[in-house]
């Protein structure tokens, strides 16, 4: 797993969350010299840095990064909460110095064990198909841990010397950028959309990055692929293993029969529509992309449809919050970018109140005024991000759209604006830095000021 140039240096993590700690153990547990640094003066994982300063081998910077120190690393090894710009990485870039995420050294790491992995990538979907694979895995009564982006670090996995028969990993773009030595068994690509578009130069390169999942891929694995999107089939255009489609639209390996209202593994029927707990036809696509891979992983049809019956919303997506006064109060925090609006709002079967608002993220939000212009009560509009808004969806009054100051002030525009029978729906479009530390703390301010009524 330790290259031997890592053992006669010094290896730089940059990020202390919960995947940079684990890696900082890992390291310091294999004899090799860490500098470890966050630029913020309280990392996520600010609990556990007392611990990491009693390690033989291991040098903590909090507050800031020594560059210097990373120009002359053996490797970085990148929390995915850090952005590829970032100062840190700009410098290992310019020494040439290897930079692999905790994703890559987590896998590495675990190699030999007999764990095997499915991963998940795409735009959209990605939190809730890991979470369905790994439930439908733990109904079949498999050994299997959701880890990567939700749950656990696979360095952690590796550092507590865990068995599990399958990994479901959550993996981003910014993931597999830094990962050249992982390959799961089967891997699942949910959709693709812009996005990311402060950070990349183009949908090009963001896809481009995507398109690394199959990088090592085998003629042993399998790819579970959105059939009803060209842009997810030409991804894994040429790249060795076995293909299986899921599609809302056509009869594939997994499908929705929208006559019957009916979720299909090929002849097989799993459930009906009614009885998968989860808002959106985008969850439907979700639930088939998951059934599908762990039919590959050797679950039967009767296993996956219980599973998918007990299965529930996670927080922050389209999570239903409670009715007040007859209104329905949703949060959808996650939805960081247009894509995830879009379906958000496609799944609403009832006049709703619109929350709109944050950090932009670089893409026009003209491709949701035909969504909001006849079914949208109000649209409210607040953050760094509010003047475009209002600019993209307000002009010519086809709009109903008003701007918020502070978010409790949002909120209550809402409260005020819905009608009894009516839903109010927090899907920002934009990430959550300009008012919060990230999207799950949105989402909790907004489900706190709706429990407050």
């Amino acid at each position: 797993m330790i290259p031997e140039a890592w053992r006669r240096g010094v290896v730089a993590v940059v990020g202390l969350g919960k995947s940079g700690v684990a890696a900082t153990r890992l390291l310091a547990r294999e004899g090799v010299r860490v500098y470890a640094s966050d630029a913020s003066d309280h990392p996520y994982a600010g609990d556990t840095l007392g611990a990491l300063r009693t390690l033989r081998g291991v040098a903590l910077d909090v507050g800031r990064h020594d560059l210097a120190q990373i120009r002359g690393a053996a490797a970085v090894i990148v929390s995915p909460g850090v952005p590829p710009e970032a100062p840190p990485l700009a410098a290992a870039r310019e020494a040439r110095v290897p930079i692999l995420s905790e994703i890559d050294l987590g896998f590495r790491a675990l190699s030999g064990s007999g764990t095997r992995c499915i991963a998940i990538t795409g735009t959209n979907g990605k939190t809730t198909t890991t979470a369905l694979v790994a439930h439908l895995l733990r109904t079949a009564g498999l050994r299997v841990e959701a880890a990567g982006n939700i749950g656990r670090p696979l360095a952690d996995i590796a550092l507590q010397n865990d068995r599990y028969q399958w990994l479901a990993v959550e993996v981003s773009s910014f993931q597999l950028h830094d990962s050249p030595h992982f390959a799961p068994e089967i891997g699942i690509v949910t959709n693709l959309a812009p996005d990311h578009l402060d950070r990349y130069a183009s949908v090009e390169a963001y896809y481009a990055d995507k398109q690394l999942l199959f990088r090592n891929a085998g003629s042993g694995d399998v790819w579970v692929l959105n059939g009803d999107e060209p842009a997810v089939l030409d991804l894994a255009a040429g790249a060795p293993g076995r293909r299986a489609l899921f599609s809302l639209r056509r009869p594939v390996d997994a499908w929705y029969d929208a006559a019957a209202r009916r979720l299909q593994l090929g002849r097989d029927a799993l459930l009906a529509r009614a009885e998968l707990g989860l808002l959106g036809d985008h969850n439907v696509a979700n639930a088939l992309a998951a059934a599908l891979a762990v039919r590959e992983a050797g679950v039967t049809p009767a296993v996956i449809g219980e599973g998918l019956r007990s299965f529930r919303a996670l927080p922050h997506r389209l999570e239903p919050v409670r009715d007040v006064g007859g209104v329905h109060w949703i949060n959808d925090s996650k939805a960081t970018n247009i894509a995830s609006t879009v379906v958000a709002v496609e799944a609403m079967d009832r006049p709703f109140v619109l929350l709109l608002g944050g950090r932009h993220k670089g893409e026009p939000y003209t491709r949701l005024a035909p969504l909001v212009k006849d079914r949208c009560r109000l649209v409210i509009a607040y953050g760094e991000s509010g003047e475009l808004i209002e600019r993209d969806l307000g002009t010519g009054g086809k709009v109903s759209l008003e701007r918020g100051t502070t978010f409790e002030d949002v909120v209550a525009r809402a409260r005020r604006a819905a009608r009894p029978g009516d839903a109010v729906l927090l899907s920002p479009a934009c990430s959550s830095y300009d008012m919060f530390k990230n999207y799950e703390e949105r989402g909790a301010t907004f489900r706190k000021l709706v429990e407050q009524m």
